[in-house]
């Protein structure tokens, strides 16, 4: 089993980390693998101080900073076992909880899942409306509750990972593309209610920058494994406009015409329902 950790200016939290993965009992050879994202702090040297310490510790460097889901793709392309467990560099996780999520591989999940819904989750209060909306349009989209999107604990089947990694993207949103991609595609995903600490460092999130791009992320996620989840919706919003405006031409206006507008909306509907049940012909297509 391999223990995947993406590092990137993480000199705070790293050490402890390390320590604490690399002294696991997980009842399998277990190697950990760090891929320090082209660190400017002292990251780097603190791995080095590590490897000495723990001889099987395992450090790839990136010579720049390539991106949180670069580091992960990394880490995954060089894992030479069937199951992957991913963690963060600052100490937010508890990784006592890794044998909770074998356990769920083991029982022929493709994907387990921490989610952050623990008695004990630190969250800043400023980030929360938004990952919750996050969440929610998600489920909606996915068909399915998705209790936490984009959590940094996981353990993977290594092979599902390597199917999808063409359209996984080397920022932030890596965990979030892949659960989507597992819930659109019916792989069996389970989840194992985890705390959540505070971070040691600085976030490198942008929150309203990072929101807007989740936001497009996910909706474009879902258009690409299952469209007319987002074009029913659309295309039943048009019609409700469209209704109100014949009704509005028909009771308050000239019965005899319909307005531009009411005409207008309706080739909108048309439009959108038609690019949407074309583009699931294309994607049922390419799964032939």
């Amino acid at each position: 089993m391999t223990i995947v950790v993406p590092a990137y200016n993480e000199e705070n939290g790293i050490e402890g980390v390390v320590n604490r993965l690399c002294t696991l009992d997980l009842g399998v050879p277990t190697t950990v693998l760090i891929v320090n994202d082209g660190s400017t702090d002292g990251t780097g040297t603190k791995l080095a101080e590590l490897k000495k310490r723990y001889p099987a510790l395992r450090v790839v460097e990136h010579r720049h900073n390539q991106g949180y889901g670069a580091a992960l793709k990394t880490g995954f392309g060089l894992a030479e076992t069937e199951v992957v467990v991913i963690t963060d560099a600052d100490g937010t996780y508890p990784e006592d909880r890794i044998a909770d999520l074998l356990l769920r591989i083991d029982a022929g999940y493709d994907m387990a899942i921490g989610a952050r819904i623990g008695a004990d989750v630190n969250i800043p209060l400023i980030r929360r409306p938004a990952k919750a909306a996050l969440r929610h349009l998600a489920s909606f989209l996915a068909g399915s509750r998705i209790p936490d999107l984009n959590s940094g604990l996981r353990a993977f089947r290594r092979q599902f990972v390597m199917t999808y990694r063409p359209i996984l993207p080397n920022g932030f949103s890596f965990t979030t593309t892949i659960t989507l991609a597992a819930m659109t595609n019916n792989h069996p995903v389970d989840y194992v209610t985890i705390n959540y600490a505070h971070r040691s460092g600085d976030s490198k999130i942008r929150p309203i920058r990072d929101t807007l791009g989740f936001t497009a992320l996910i909706i474009r996620t879902v258009l690409y494994f299952n469209p007319l989840k987002v074009f029913y919706p659309l295309t039943i919003l048009l019609g409700l406009v469209l209704a109100a405006f014949v009704a509005n031409d028909l009771f308050l206006e000239d019965p005899a015409n319909l307005s531009d507008k009411t005409v207008l909306m309706f080739v909108a509907v048309v439009q959108v329902l038609s690019v949407g049940l074309l583009a699931d012909l294309i994607e049922k297509k390419a799964r032939l």
